[in-house]
């Protein structure tokens, strides 16, 4: 384990993807500002950090994930911030879901300081990053792709390099715009097969092995039929990455009408529970503008591995 690393941001993917790089056994140092957060990785193995640039400093590399570009930038730029402790050559790895124009800002705001920038957001999932076994999308050097991929690996199960930065950016919006789809859309079916007097935990299963299946049919659709809804995702993160993919949609001349309805469909569903509910509670709408709750028995409160 020749790299250390500053960790910053222990949310709910964060935690779980620093946990990962300390189980196996890269020398981690983090920051966050929940003090709960600091001290489940302490008892981990992590050793704790004052600041982001005292963490960095420490390092040599740093890591963050993040919940918006704004966070990212004061996290990056701000007093006592990643620029402030990072030396010379040394590697910043953005973990956060990033626009394409934001990161490439981003990246060389930390170029004109000789830092290297990796974005490397992630896909899969709370539970997948919680066992490792997350995907990573990867935008930069090769070379510094190559030099952290053992640390990448320690947190993922898989990695792609997309291309220079900006283009995991891309390719992560859209994976999450084609997720966001498939939850309204698994939730209609859902609600045919109700008022059709189907049993919803055998259409749950003929759906998993049909052609209409995905995976988020497969996974978000059991915590819809628990009722928790915990997907660990909220609705304001929904509409950020929703509004990424129109943005992009803009820039590159594609008509997205289904995004576009999509976005619509949670703004109304932030209106009615909130910014902080699930992202999955979209589905709540459809079950409230019916009348009737979509339940079975023998689905999991929170996904399991």
């Amino acid at each position: 384990m020749s790299e250390s690393y500053a960790f910053i941001g222990l949310g709910h993917l964060g935690g779980n993807l620093a946990a990962s790089l300390i189980r196996n056994g890269f020398a981690v140092t983090i920051f966050d500002r929940d003090p709960a957060a600091v001290e489940r990785l302490v008892t981990l193995g992590a050793t704790a950090a004052k600041s982001p640039a005292e963490a960095a400093g420490r390092t040599g590399n740093a890591i963050t994930c993040m919940p918006s570009p704004k966070v990212s930038e004061a996290v990056l730029t701000g007093p006592d911030g990643l620029l402030e402790g990072l030396p010379k050559g040394g590697a910043w790895i953005e973990m956060s879901t990033n626009g394409r124009d934001e990161i490439v800002r981003l990246a060389a705001l930390a170029s004109a300081r000789n830092i290297e920038t990796l974005e490397c957001p992630v896909t899969g999932g709370v539970h997948l990053a919680a066992v490792g076994k997350i995907t990573a999308l990867v935008g930069g050097d090769a070379a510094l792709y190559a030099r952290h991929r053992p640390a990448i690996e320690a947190m993922c199960e898989k990695s792609f390099l997309m291309g220079a930065v900006g283009s995991a950016a891309v390719i992560k919006v859209i994976t999450n715009m084609l997720a966001f789809i498939h939850l309204v859309a698994a939730g209609e079916a859902l609600m045919l097969a109700k008022q059709g007097g189907l049993d919803l935990a055998q259409s749950y299963h003929a759906i998993v092995a049909s052609s209409g299946n995905s995976f988020v049919h497969e996974t978000e659709s059991q915590l819809i039929l628990n009722g928790s809804y915990d997907i660990g995702f909220t609705m304001d993160l929904a509409l950020k990455d929703l509004g990424f993919a129109l943005r992009m949609g803009e820039d590159f001349g594609v008509p997205l009408d289904l995004a576009s309805r999509v976005n619509a469909i949670f703004e109304q569903g932030k209106a009615a529970y909130g910014g902080g509910a699930w992202s999955t509670q979209i589905v709540k709408l459809l079950e409230d503008a019916v009348g009737i709750d979509l339940r079975a028995p023998g689905f999991p409160a929170k996904l399991e591995i």
